[in-house]
């Protein structure tokens, strides 16, 4: 009995060790905790964790249980493919820098609109689609999704962004989603798969949304450069206007890596 208290005693030394380490370390990154904290599948926020440069992070849901509710955070490759995504809540001018940067590199992206930048921004909604992007929903006014417990009530917040969409472009909708804020759960899941949805979250990210605490261009860099990683999924907004900023030589800086970009659609094959 003494003995299993002594080893008991030193296991939880070293479990509380690594659980501060990690808050120490995500701290010093100047990244939320949120990224580190690792949950089940079924609950809580999308959260990742970056143990080595260079290689895709750990998630806190498999590939292999996302697949069966048709939700994707990256591809399984050790091509140098990346899938350029945008979460555009409001306009406030750095859209057309991006879309200036992504034509030069002839990049194709995913934009992840709002209801409220579809209402107020339709010209960009026709640019972003005559240059060959895809438009996805980000839901019509971002709420908390995995507080939606009914079907009705997780549709209507999808079909509102659709009805702009086609008001404006006289076409349907891509059935493309991104959870506000990545909360979720597995009833959002399967809700967005039984309305024909595919999810989308995503494997590289950093704090760009901050409107008066906007990240340096060496901060960005040393983010996106160096936790860029084969079959990533990049999240940026819209609202940066450090993206607009750098995401010409961001691209290029990119390329030189060896990378190329894709569309979503061919991760989805």
């Amino acid at each position: 009995m003494k003995n299993w208290k002594k080893l008991f005693g030193s296991m939880l030394i070293l479990v509380t060790a690594f659980c501060a380490g990690a808050i120490v370390a995500r701290l010093h990154s100047g990244l939320p905790l949120l990224e580190t904290t690792i949950r089940p599948a079924s609950e809580g926020n999308w959260g990742l964790s970056f143990p080595e440069e260079g290689q895709p992070p750990i998630a806190n849901a498999s590939m292999e249980d996302l697949q069966k509710f048709d939700t994707y955070y990256a591809e399984d490759t050790q091509e140098k493919r990346i899938y350029l995504t945008f979460d555009c809540g409001y306009e406030n001018g750095n859209t057309p820098l991006i879309l200036d940067a992504l034509k030069k590199h002839k990049a194709p992206a995913t934009f992840f609109v709002v209801g409220n930048f579809v209402s107020t921004s339709p010209d960009l909604i026709k640019q972003m689609v005559e240059e060959g992007h895809t438009v996805g929903n980000h839901t019509y006014s971002h709420p908390d999704m995995s507080k939606i417990s009914t079907q009705e009530s997780f549709s209507k917040e999808l079909s509102q962004v659709e009805e702009l969409y086609k008001n404006i472009t006289g076409t349907e909708m891509t059935k493309y989603y991104r959870p506000p804020q990545g909360k979720y759960n597995e009833n959002n899941l399967q809700m967005a798969k039984d309305l024909g949805y595919k999810t989308f979250f995503w494997s590289l990210a950093y704090v760009d949304w901050y409107q008066d605490r906007q990240p340096s261009k060496e901060e960005a860099f040393e983010k996106l450069l160096g936790r860029i990683h084969p079959g990533a999924i990049v999240l940026l907004h819209n609202t940066s206007s450090t993206n607009g900023q750098i995401l010409d030589e961001l691209l290029s800086k990119w390329e030189e890596m060896g990378y190329t970009f894709h569309p979503l659609e061919e991760l989805c094959k």
